[in-house]
């Protein structure tokens, strides 16, 4: 088992005091240089995701599964391994059974410590998903509501709504009816986070698996939470762990003012996603360079989370083509943020996302037990999109600056783009050229006018 450091205080068992909600703080220093493979372990492993019976939970590869790609990561060049949700639950993940175990589709807890262990012994962070807004139907915190048990260890974390007096009388108005369902789902109950009680419960769940081996979180579904409860709950997991990076996925609304009031890091740049594919599939990178201002403003007061795919996308191949998600990759490794690489698009998959039961399943596959198994080299446009992924993150490791970096229009048309990324203090700036014709190339120059890359040719 990996141990992360924690702070003195807290090792001798004295409760350590706790910072005000709003208080600044630093983000870590490793975060600077971060490009992370983002990976959704039930899908890559295999694993039943709606299983029927016990047979079917069964672990077949669990998370040793990831250890052999590791390198591969590194050879990409990314420097952390993001995972979609590890632990116990009833199907995707995201219906959260119970925090303290892994799931045993995973191979359970002591598979998580030999990947924790490999991480760490190859320099690679690791970031958790923590799906902290709701829980699976069966979860304990939703048996202790139901049945509105008062004794119950679990009570107030979740909250069943208030009864209406008449369709009570009425036998109208069950229990079940008044659980808090996120987002209109049957299976997906929300957390009381009002509860002081909910507060401790998720801020020991994120402090005891940094204990255990990981370095951050994502924040599942972190919009729909009041900001004030992260502002409650996160001090506490710093003051323990005062290196961590966490950042919540928000879709939409004031990034800034999210960041602020609920102490996290960053949050998911869906804004410039949108625009990086919409400008390459419409032929208008006047939607681009207007959210490249945005995104300007954003980082005045946070660096985003960046990304071009995810577990809850169509694939940017499949949006755009191959040579356009190269174009796509060339934007993202050269504007500001901490950028994310799903797995998968480093080799130019695709797969589309649909509206149903099952929906995800091809965006989310599994991959086989080695990286020689993908056969990269014998297939042209795999090998051009893996190309393409370890020159722009080797440019974009070269230039750390970029994580920060400003852009500025300099010559702007419908179907071309170019623009400047400068570093903060001006010191230091590449020019990226983004084309549609005749069919997608990108260009990337230094500030003395030398050719860093083209895709047309690799990495120079």
């Amino acid at each position: 088992m990996t141990t992360r450091h924690q702070a003195d205080d807290h090792d001798a068992g004295i409760s350590p005091e706790v910072p005000s909600h709003h208080a600044a703080h630093s983000t870590a220093p490793w975060v600077t240089d971060s490009v992370l493979w983002h990976v959704y372990p039930l899908g890559f492993v295999g694993a039943a995701i709606r299983p029927d019976s016990p047979a079917e939970r069964r672990c077949v590869r669990g998370l040793d599964a990831l250890i052999p790609w590791l390198d591969y990561a590194a050879e990409i060049g990314c420097t952390g391994l993001l995972l979609g949700p590890i632990f116990q639950s009833e199907t995707h993940g995201y219906d959260t059974l119970d925090f303290s175990h892994i799931d045993d589709r995973l191979g359970g807890d002591a598979a998580f410590d030999r990947l924790a262990e490999a991480c760490s012994h190859k320099g690679l962070r690791l970031i958790l998903d923590g799906v902290f807004n709701h829980v699976g139907r069966n979860h304990p915190a939703v048996k202790a509501a139901l049945a509105e048990d008062s004794d119950s260890p679990w009570k107030n974390i979740v909250a069943l709504k208030a009864s209406d007096e008449d369709a009570s009388q009425a036998g109208l108005q069950s229990p079940e009816s008044r659980l808090p369902l996120f987002e209109g789902h049957d299976s997906l109950v929300e957390l009381n986070h009002d509860s002081p009680k909910t507060v401790e419960y998720v801020a020991e769940v994120m402090k005891s698996w940094l204990d255990r081996g990981a370095d951050g979180w994502r924040l599942d579904a972190a919009y729909a939470v009041d900001p004030e409860f992260w502002a409650r709950t996160l001090p506490l997991v710093r003051t323990a762990h005062p290196d961590t990076w966490i950042f919540g996925e928000v879709i939409h609304g004031d990034y800034p003012a999210f960041v602020r009031d609920s102490t996290t890091d960053s949050v998911t740049q869906y804004e410039l996603w949108k625009s990086i594919w919409s400008s390459i599939s419409e032929g208008n990178f006047f939607e681009l360079d207007w959210n490249l201002q945005r995104h300007n403003t954003f980082l005045d007061s946070f660096i985003p989370q960046t990304f071009i795919g995810n577990h809850d996308v169509t694939r940017i191949a499949s949006r755009v083509g191959g040579q356009g998600a190269i174009l796509a990759l060339a934007v993202l490794m050269t504007v500001g943020g901490t950028p994310s690489v799903y797995y998968g698009d480093e080799i130019g998959m695709t797969g589309i996302k649909e509206d149903r039961l099952g929906g995800d399943d091809a965006i989310r596959p599994p991959f086989p037990d080695q990286p020689g198994a993908l056969h990269i080299n014998e297939n042209a446009e795999k090998l051009s999109a893996f190309d393409a992924h370890r020159a722009l993150i080797a440019l974009r490791h070269r230039f750390p600056w970029l994580q920060q970096a400003r852009t500025e229009s300099e010559h702007l048309e419908n179907r071309s783009y170019t623009y400047r990324s400068t570093s903060c203090d001006g010191h230091a700036w590449i020019v990226t050229q983004l084309n549609l014709d005749p069919s997608p190339y990108v260009t990337i120059h230094d500030a003395f006018g030398t050719q860093l890359y083209d895709s047309r040719q690799g990495a120079v």
